[in-house]
């Protein structure tokens, strides 16, 4: 197996000004131009969650960009963690 190349799951949430400014689309855009699937919701405690299956060096950068987020956003947090691919995913969605 190559280094890299492991596919992975991450969870992550998104805490700071997320919701309302364009972030989840802006995690399914990032995430269709890395080959991810997954999705991106909103939680009630106003933070996003974020569930992305890929290669893990992919997964690696995705979660940079998803610190530094849209551009009406002010992310202050992301913390995520590794978990298996489950393999469900056709694509990334956006979902209310």
């Amino acid at each position: 197996m190559v280094a890299g190349r492991r596919q992975r799951q991450i969870v992550a949430h998104a805490r700071g000004r997320v919701q309302g400014v364009g972030y989840r689309a802006f995690c399914a855009d990032e995430a269709m131009r890395m080959n991810i699937t997954g999705f991106a919701k909103n939680l009630d405690d106003g933070r996003v969650q974020v569930v992305a299956e890929g290669e893990e060096a992919t997964l690696r950068r995705f979660i940079e960009r998803l610190r530094e987020g849209s551009t009406m956003a002010m992310v202050r947090d992301v913390t995520y963690r590794w978990e298996d691919p489950t393999g469900t995913y056709q694509g990334f969605e956006s979902v209310i």
